[in-house]
């Protein structure tokens, strides 16, 4: 694990994503926006339709929806735990990403239109307890859809990309060791982050909504679990001895952060 974005005193650049240019990349990435929630057609139930190694067989098999919708923040929201202003606020949702100031993306997992005609959207949140989910006003946000997916494979010590459903990428990673392991469960990435070329973990990190089951904090920080690279920190490609968060290798990070914005879903397999 490392501690995102707090490496050194200085502010981490984001890394663009969703479909911007960036200087360190020329190249468009192949972000596939969606419509603006307040025009879909049904909100019943907004479900996601709902470099690397060779492809393996049962990498193909693995099904993992073919797009998700992303509800960006235009401001801060409060989550309910159902979809009606009366209900228990569970938390508040800032609209800025802590470390880069990126908007802030959760994927949607379900829609209901109350009869007073109010949208509401139930998304994924970040933080402790991991896998929470909660309710929120529709209104202020922007809708999106992104093809990208990634699995984390952890007794194969792998990840892998599905991009519209479909096995792309895979590469074989560091995970977390039997005393601080990779939390399981459905999480997304928070931000993409730039680190300093003498940070632990550099060149990039993807910063993701999960949280360590054992480290509370970890050198100042949340015991934030994040994919990220292998500078200053080493170890073998394939093996478990992280403090938690998964390590890959600077090309397969590279790879990543010009392709993975905020939003995008992460699937932790045991």
């Amino acid at each position: 694990m490392i501690r995102i974005g707090q490496a050194t005193g200085t502010r981490r650049r984001r890394v663009a994503c969703a479909g911007r240019r960036t200087e360190r990349d020329p190249s468009p990435f192949r972000f596939r926006a969606g419509r603006n929630f307040v025009v879909l057609t049904s909100l019943t139930l907004v479900m996601a339709l709902v470099g690397g190694a060779p492809i393996r067989a049962q990498e193909r098999g693995s099904a993992v929806p073919s797009v998700q919708i992303v509800a960006t923040l235009l401001t801060d929201h409060k989550a309910f735990s159902r979809p009606t202003i009366d209900a228990t606020k569970i938390d508040s949702v800032v609209a800025r990403r802590p470390f880069t100031g990126e908007s802030t993306a959760l994927p949607v997992v379900g829609a209901f239109t109350a009869t007073d005609a109010t949208r509401w959207l139930q998304v994924r949140l970040p933080g402790r307890p991991n896998g929470r989910t909660a309710w929120i006003d529709s209104r202020a946000t922007i809708g999106s859809s992104t093809p990208w997916h990634i699995v984390v494979d952890l007794a194969g010590r792998r990840v892998v990309v599905y991009e519209s459903g479909r096995a792309v990428r895979s590469w074989p990673a560091i995970v977390g060791k039997a005393s601080t392991p990779t939390p399981t469960g459905e999480f997304f990435v928070e931000e993409a982050i730039v680190l300093p070329a003498m940070a632990a973990g550099a060149p990039f990190a993807l910063a993701l909504s999960a949280r360590s089951n054992v480290l509370q904090e970890f050198e100042g920080g949340p015991g934030q679990i994040a994919l990220h690279g292998l500078a200053n920190l080493g170890g073998v490609l394939g093996t478990a001895v992280s403090h938690g968060c998964i390590r890959l290798d600077r090309a397969t990070m590279r790879w990543l952060v010009f392709r993975i914005g905020p939003g995008v879903p992460v699937t932790i397999r045991g």
